[in-house]
């Protein structure tokens, strides 16, 4: 049996592997992950991807599975109690954002129906296709990324940044900037 060609930044690492394998650049339409990839992705702000990976099921297990009805009522004695937490990366701002961004989210569901309904909206409801070929290829951010950052930031959403947007339209296969010669750009399809 052949080995399995992987985007290169995807290593050795099983976990890494895992995550390019089998959730980065596929599509997700399901509010709860679209809401749990975004709190991650701001949680990631200068660090590695790796790094949140490795804490996910704490972020998981502390962030009330990610259930924004339950982060919206968070105070300040969940927060301290965030803070105290060593699975988790223990930043104020960032935790502030979770809770911020989760009274924001449902803001946004309740206006559009769906945060899928919204976020989507923004690539006509399919993936942009990168074609790349290598990690140079690939963007930090685009025009989509840009507006969909602005207007994020106009709603009051925290840590959306135009980087951070990308990196989330990525995981969440808005974009699929898996390489060419990758396994998951040819099982998708990708044209």
């Amino acid at each position: 049996m052949s080995e399995k060609i992987r985007c290169s930044w995807a290593g050795e690492t099983a976990i890494y592997q895992d995550y390019h394998d089998n959730e980065w650049g596929r599509p997700v339409h399901d509010d709860g992950k679209l809401f749990e990839m975004l709190i991650l992705e701001g949680m990631q702000a200068g660090l590695t991807w790796i790094t949140v990976l490795k804490k996910r099921e704490a972020f998981r297990e502390a962030f009330d599975r990610f259930d924004s009805h339950k982060i919206i009522l968070y105070d300040d004695a969940k927060v301290a109690e965030l803070m105290a937490n060593e699975g988790i990366i223990r930043n104020r701002l960032k935790i502030n954002a979770a809770i911020t961004n989760a009274k924001l989210f449902l803001e946004v569901v309740q206006k559009y129906g769906s945060f899928d309904k919204f976020i989507w909206g923004y690539v006509d409801n399919k993936p942009i296709v990168g074609h790349r070929e290598k990690l140079a290829d690939i963007p930090a951010t685009t025009p989509i990324s840009d507006k969909i950052s602005k207007d994020l930031k106009k709603m009051g959403f925290k840590f959306v940044g135009s980087t951070i947007i990308y990196a989330y339209m990525q995981a969440t296969g808005m974009v699929n900037d898996h390489f060419t010669d990758c396994f998951v750009y040819k099982e998708m399809g990708s044209a």
